[in-house]
Parts: structure tokens; sequence; C-alpha cells
């Protein structure tokens, strides 16, 4: 018995070592059980192999058992917490604190937005879809900016591949899940406002119930079936969506916003990529800043959409190409024959 526990901490520890994520070597420890607990049935009993191995199927059986428990336990506790945070903290309310004054000095001395736009940012509540590339630089900026509330939603695991460009994410955190990482650097940058993680796959339910709680949307998602239904559930809740996209070395964004006059998503680009037209970050490969500068843009076109400054990208499309330092933004119009939103307004 003492060969395979020291087998099983050697697989975990090498594991370690090399980054692999905690869900894999769960597994490999599994299969290690699944092995061993295989040997005793198959051998005779007073075989070598079941004698260094503890003799008897029994206990491997009950120390499988026991661990299951605490596994079916540590699920548990993360579903509730999921459950449970979007209702702990509600937006802060009230007069400014005198920390919160300094640490949004800088705002407040802008006339574009000053003590009545901080006010606002305070007051919004900005949903945020993925946190991951684009979700990690736009989570931490709306967080500093003073959003009130952050929604924050996404169903993956932190990889040690994302941390080539996933900012909100740290090393030691490998194997959480990203908004709960992401929930840490945030609290740990601003503790002055309401952070909603939601460790969830956004389905169209759950979009639709979430949509009604939030002013503003902001889709990072990477594949078009979301990013299609994300538009047409803002659309059909009446939201503006901010959304953005990269590959290698180019990003996009625009404000997308069929209630006030633009166009949605779907007027702009009708017809979604034939499958492999357009690779994902994993297939084609992603510049490491490039998703911190679109992040980056989707954070002020949503203070500039909260605090009514400047001139926002509703009915404008940005193009940045990173490789030849070239930004360019075209028009965009609402098209009659939409499907989404040419029958509303």
């Amino acid at each position: 018995m003492i060969l395979v526990l020291a087998m099983a901490g050697a697989l975990w520890g090498i594991g370690a070592l090399m980054k692999v994520p905690a869900s894999v070597r769960f597994t490999m420890l599994a299969l290690l059980w699944a092995a061993v607990v295989g040997l005793h049935l198959a051998l005779p009993q007073g075989h070598p192999l079941r004698e260094a191995t503890g003799g008897e199927p029994q206990g491997w059986v009950a120390l499988g058992f026991i661990a299951a428990l605490a596994l079916a336990y540590r699920v548990m506790l993360r579903r509730l917490r999921a459950r449970a945070s979007p209702a702990v903290a509600e937006a802060p309310s009230g007069a400014f604190r005198p920390a919160e004054l300094d640490r949004y000095a800088r705002h407040i001395m802008l006339r574009e937005i000053g003590g009545p736009g901080q006010r606002k940012l305070k007051d919004a509540k900005v949903l945020v879809i993925g946190a991951g590339g684009l979700g990690s630089p736009a989570l931490f900026y709306l967080a500093g900016a003073g959003v009130g509330t952050l929604g924050f939603v996404d169903d993956d695991m932190v990889d040690g591949s994302n941390l080539q460009r996933q900012i909100i994410h740290a090393d030691q955190r490998i194997g959480m899940p990203k908004v709960f990482s992401a929930e840490i650097a945030l609290r740990a940058l601003n503790p002055f406002i309401a952070l909603r993680p939601y460790n969830r796959r956004l389905d169209e339910a759950t979009a639709r119930a979430l949509f009604a709680d939030y002013d503003l949307i902001l889709d990072g998602t990477d594949n078009f079936d979301t990013r299609y239904m994300v538009n047409r559930l803002a659309v059909e809740a009446g939201k503006p969506l901010i959304s953005g996209a990269i590959t290698q070395w180019e990003g996009q964004l625009s404000l997308f916003d069929p209630a006030r006059g633009g166009p949605c998503y779907e007027c702009v680009f009708p017809t979604r990529p034939a499958p492999g037209m357009v690779p994902s970050c994993a297939e084609a490969g992603v510049a490491a800043p490039l998703p911190g500068v679109i992040g980056a843009m989707m954070a002020t076109e949503a203070v500039k959409q909260i605090t009514d400054a400047g001139e926002g990208l509703r009915g404008r499309l940005m193009i940045h190409d990173a490789l030849y330092a070239e930004t360019r933004v075209i028009g965009v119009a609402r098209r009659a024959d939409c499907p989404v939103c040419g029958a509303r307004g």
C-alpha cells in the first residue's frame, strides 16, 4: 500500500511542477485507484501484487468511497458559492467615502466625467461575458473606474496557456474557475464595488435572466454561436452591447444599440463565417498585448456610454491592426431586413 501511495504522491507532485490542472491530476489518481482495485479483483488471493498493495480490496474501495464523498462535497460547495455570490453584495449606495474620492480623483477632474459622471459609474451595473483575453483588461479597468456592480460569466478554468495574455489570472490559480480567479484580482484592486461572478455556461435562459438586471453588456467571447445569441437577446432586452473580437494581430469592436438608432451585430455581420474560415486564438495564435488593447478600448467605450462622454462607437466599427500599427473606423448602419432588429424602432 505504501508503494501505491508513493506513486500517487509522485503523480500529484510531478503534475503540480508541470502546471497540470488539478482536474487532470485528480483524474490520474482516479485511474491509479481503478488499476489497483482491478488488480485485486483479477488476481488470486495471496498473489505477490495483491500482497504488495494491501492484500484485500476492501481498504481501497473504502478509500475510493471517502475520496468520492470529499470530491462531491467540493463540487457542491463550489456550486453553492456560485449561486450565492451574485446575491451577496449589492451595489454600494450613498455618498462617496473619502477613500473613494481620492481613488477616483483623476476621473472627477475630467470635465467630461466629473462628479456626476463618477456617480453614474457608481450606480451602473455592467455584465461582462467571458473572463478571458478581452474580459481580463475590460474587467480590470471597469473595476478601477468604479463601476458599482460588475457581473462576469464564464464556465472555464484557468489554464497555464491563458497566462500569456489573460492578465487577470495568476499562476497560483491554475485550475480555479476563471470567474473566482477574476473575483480575487478585482477585489484586491477595488474593495468599494460589488462583484457578481457567475460560474456557468451562458445559455439562452441564463442570458435572458442576467441581461434584465444590467444596464450594459460587454461581449468578449470567442465563438460565433454565443455572439449571435448575445446580440439577439441584448436587442430583445433593449440593452446596449459592446462587442470585441481578436485574432492573431488584429482586433475590432463596436457598440451595437438598435434601441437608440444604431445597428445590431447581425446587421453588420449577417452571415457567420463558414467553419474554419475564422480560426480561434487556440488555432491561429494571438499576440499577447492585443487582447489588452481591445479589452481596454471596450472598457473605455463602456465608461463613455455610462457617463455620456465624447462620441462612442454606435454606428461605427473600429478595426485595429497591431502588426502595422494602424487603426481605422468605418461607418456601419442598420439593415431594414435584419432578422434581429429590422422590425424594431
